[in-house]
Parts: structure tokens; sequence; C-alpha cells
């Protein structure tokens, strides 16, 4: 299954590297027969089994930009830490290039736990996973899935499943528009099934939501922008999410035993996805969701945290407020992945 990558080894990460970490690339094999590329942190001077922590996301962005700066992070504070590129993005593996399987995603995040439990020094026991923006519902998923899964945090999520089956805000959560999208991509894959969607638009129009512009503000500058990201260049195929429509990745989140903290910031467009995962989450019920279900039979684990003042994107680096609160991660994963 393994397949031989060309990774880059210089540095070449949007953040500069922490004195406080180690860090090397490494790869790893999804039952799908594709190879994952990854960073590897860990803290100096570390003795014994750690914690560990396999981070992914945003959707459409590499290793080299929030994820791996939540892992190097995480690894500051003790923990092993491992960021990767999804299926068929960055160095991983998988042709065609930037397309999206509500299955395949999930098993990344689950591969990614198979490699860090055969780890020296892990405790295969203890092990969590973060996922930022649309690897934060694939997150929530992947822990309903696992139950090695002892902690998850979704970062500034959204649910893409949600989003392609109904839009923003629910404004195309009706039969006659998702029909229409359907006849659409039908179309497309006869007429150019390779075709980029484009990334973050460039150059930016003026009267461009303030959400587009903090996109441009992370993706196109040199605050974020990274040659083998998506988002900050081609985007992602026009098909590439077309099974996520008929999806729902948080179907069973209402039963997840282990502990999930669910992080939004007050201002980000993206908050009712993180609220509304929370209170499905605990009560089996929300908004963009026909199915009711059970209340969580373990709540007092679940967390929802919003970050006053915060974006969506500034909870990918912090932002020029430093919004994210990392000790308050590494306590809650500390917490519980005793």
């Amino acid at each position: 299954m393994k397949q031989e990558l060309n990774l880059t080894q210089e540095w070449d990460k949007v953040f500069p590297l922490s004195e406080k970490v180690n860090h090397r690339k490494v790869t790893f094999e999804t039952q799908y027969g594709l190879t994952l590329a990854a960073d590897l942190y860990t803290p100096k001077d570390a003795e014994g089994k750690l914690a560990a922590i396999a981070v992914s996301g945003p959707f459409g962005a590499v290793k080299e930009q929030s994820s791996g700066l939540y892992a190097m992070k995480m690894a500051e504070r003790g923990f092993v830490a491992l960021a990767f590129d999804p299926s068929y993005t960055g160095e991983s593996s998988g042709e065609p290039r930037r397309t999206a399987s509500p299955d395949i995603n999930t098993e990344d995040f689950m591969a990614a736990v198979d490699f860090l439990a055969k780890q020296d020094n892990v405790d295969a026991e203890r092990i969590g996973i973060i996922g930022i923006c649309g690897w934060g519902g694939i997150a929530l998923n992947a822990a309903a899935a696992d139950t090695r899964i002892k902690a998850t945090v979704a970062s500034t999520m959204y649910d893409m499943t949600r989003i392609s089956g109904n839009g923003y805000y629910e404004s195309n959560d009706n039969e006659a528009d998702r029909h229409a999208a359907r006849e659409a991509l039908a179309k497309q894959r006869l007429a150019d099934p390779l075709a980029m969607a484009g990334g973050v638009v460039d150059p930016l129009p003026e009267d461009a939501p303030q959400f587009v512009k903090d996109y441009y503000d992370y993706y196109k500058t040199s605050r974020g922008y990274h040659a083998r990201s998506g988002n900050s260049n081609d985007g992602w195929r026009v098909i590439g999410t077309q099974a996520y429509a008929n999806s729902r990745f948080l179907y069973y989140i209402n039963e997840i035993r282990s502990a999930v903290l669910v992080m939004h910031g007050e201002k980000a467009h993206s908050r009712y996805f993180g609220e509304g995962a929370y209170k499905y989450m605990m009560e089996g019920q929300a908004e963009g969701y026909n199915f009711i279900g059970k209340p969580n039979p373990n709540p007092e684990n679940k967390q929802l945290l919003i970050i006053p003042g915060a974006s969506h994107c500034d909870l990918y680096d912090g932002g020029e407020g430093n919004y994210i609160p990392w000790d308050k991660l590494a306590e809650f994963f500390t917490e519980n992945l005793k």
C-alpha cells in the first residue's frame, strides 16, 4: 500500500519553528491505500509515553499553515502532535488532486490515530484530535466512529456536509435548489471533471463581505500564503465535494461519549456551525438537521467555548488579538487524556 512521496525537507511553514520542540517529516497509510504526509512535533527532553494529538484543517489548507501551528503549540505543552495533509491534498498522495470524500476524510483522522498509537513514545490510550474549520466537522464524525479518540477539539468549525447540501445559513435548504445543484454538477462531470473552482478570490473586490476579506488576509498574504495550499491558489475541484451534499457528518455525534470542546469566535460568520453542532451533540436536535435523536449520554465532558471578539480566521493562527487560548486547549487535553 505504501507509496513513496517526495517530501520537502526544508522548513517551509508560515510560522517559525519553536525552540521547545523537535520536528520531523513522516508518512503513514490509510485503509484506502493512500499515503499521507505529516509533520510530527514532540516536546524536547520528554521521557516516557506521552499523550498525543492528531491535527488537520482548515479545509483546502495544508499542514504548513494552521494545523501545523496547532500541533507545534500542543507539543510545546507536552504532547506528541501530528499535523497531516489530508488525502488528495498537499504532499499526501491521491489523484485527482483536491478531491473530498466523507468516508476517506474520516479515515484520514482514524489512520492518523493508527500511526500515533504505534509510536514508542505515545500512550495509545491517550490520543485526541483537533479539527480546524471544515475539518472540525470531520473530527466530530471521526470521534463518533472511533472510540480510541478520547478527546476532540473542533475549532472555528464548518460542517462541510451541511453547507454542501443546504448552503450558507440554510439559504438553499429546499428540494429545488438541491436539484439545480445536482444538475450543474452532473453536467460538470462530462464537461470537465478536473476543473478547479478557484481559491480565495484575488484581487479582492471592494464590496467583498467581511469574512471573504478575512480569508484573503490569511490565505493571500504573507500571514498564511503557501504554494501547496488550495485556498491560497487554485482552490478545489468543482465536483470535488459532490458526495458531501448527500451526507451528514454530525448524524451520530449525540452519541459521542468521549470529551469534546467546540471552540468558535464570537464574530465568526461560521459560528452557527459550532453552536449547531454543540446543540445537536448535547440534545440530538438542531437547525440544519431534520433527524431528532436522544440527548448525549455523557453531557458532562462536552464544552462550548466562544472567544470574545474573534473572527473565523482569528482561530487559524490567533490573529492580531492572539485569540487562540493555547493553555485552555492544553488543559482540556490534559484533563481528558489521563
